[in-house]
């Protein structure tokens, strides 16, 4: 299984056996580690020993010689040990609630490399010490698994937003007001997205079109907090309003990975190798009416829980 859920208020537990051949260790140990990480530049711009990777967060375990620590293995680890023999032995490790889930940013059409984002993986390698940044550790005594943590939208929904705004223009003793909502907090992914709005014109202005904008809010906090803002779709819609009129109508928009294939620096789920994936979670809607009369409506977009799921176990071999 490489998919470990989040349920907010736990996490899956990541468990598994690693195969070893205790002939060529040397008097060395075995060690495994999972490490949750932040990538803000691809391989090859490492240089000089200078990695552009930062961990968030790393849990170390023994597991050769084994230290006597008592385990409980779960069902997955016993399956494991029998194909493994006796040269099998178990980890596990519990990740906290508060690390992000795995996520990549986007790269461009030429961009080549690792995604840059928040990628999980377990490692085993065989050292002297578990973390001595003095001591080298060649590639052939080491092997890894990119894991990933995921989240599935809660079983319930709640009420949607709801914004307004009303303004008054110069020249014009009376105001328009605008009011928006949507069906729900929570939307799956490639679901229609409908907004319903409500245009009360009481100016002389005419309002010419309805402009719908989906934009995504990506938060980066690594050295600094800095927020990103990415347009994800777009639509203008031909409605008018005349002065002294109403208009309430329902609009739909649907914003789609699929249709921001090329746009750089996008926030999807973290991907493992080249498999298809999702815009990534905190959304905003926007409904213009004129330049300066705009409300913003939050949603969050999310994959439904599978109905059953098919877990398929892995042997890390040293």
């Amino acid at each position: 299984m490489r998919d470990f859920v989040d349920h907010l208020d736990s996490v899956d537990v990541v468990d598994g056996v690693i195969k070893v051949d205790p002939s060529d260790l040397n008097g060395r140990k075995v060690f495994v580690y999972l490490a949750c990480a932040f990538r803000y530049g691809s391989d090859e711009l490492d240089v000089i020993g200078l990695s552009f990777r930062r961990d968030i967060w790393v849990q170390r375990v023994q597991v050769y010689p084994p230290t006597g620590e008592s385990i409980n293995k779960t069902p997955m680890q016993e399956s494991l040990l029998k194909k493994a023999g006796e040269q099998g032995y178990p980890f596990s490790f519990q990740m906290p609630t508060n690390l992000p889930c795995s996520v990549s940013l986007q790269p461009g059409p030429n961009d080549a490399g690792k995604a840059c984002g928040v990628d999980f993986e377990v490692k085993g390698y065989i050292a002297n010490e578990a973390d001595n940044a003095d001591e080298v550790i060649e590639k052939k005594d080491t092997c890894r698994l990119m894991i990933r943590k995921i989240q599935f939208a809660p079983a319930n929904n709640k009420a949607g937003p709801k914004a307004d705004i009303t303004k008054q223009f110069m020249m014009s003793d009376k105001p328009v007001h605008l009011e928006a909502s949507l069906e729900k907090e929570i939307y799956y992914h490639g679901e229609t997205i409908t907004v319903k709005v409500k245009i009360n014109n009481e100016t002389t202005k005419v309002v010419k079109k309805i402009k719908v904008s989906v934009e995504q809010l990506t938060n980066v906090v690594l050295y600094s907090s800095d927020t990103y803002v990415k347009a994800v779709c777009s639509e203008e819609f031909g409605e008018t309003v005349n002065a002294s009129s109403t208009l309430e109508k329902s609009f739909q928009i649907t914003p789609l990975l699929a249709n921001n294939k090329e746009k750089r620096g996008l926030s999807v789920d973290g991907r493992l190798k080249d498999e298809d994936t999702h815009l990534f979670l905190v959304i905003k809607t926007f409904i213009f009416i004129f330049s300066d009369v705009t409300v913003e409506l939050p949603l969050t977009l999310m994959s439904p829980k599978p109905a059953g799921e098919c877990r398929v176990y892995n042997i890390i071999i040293i």
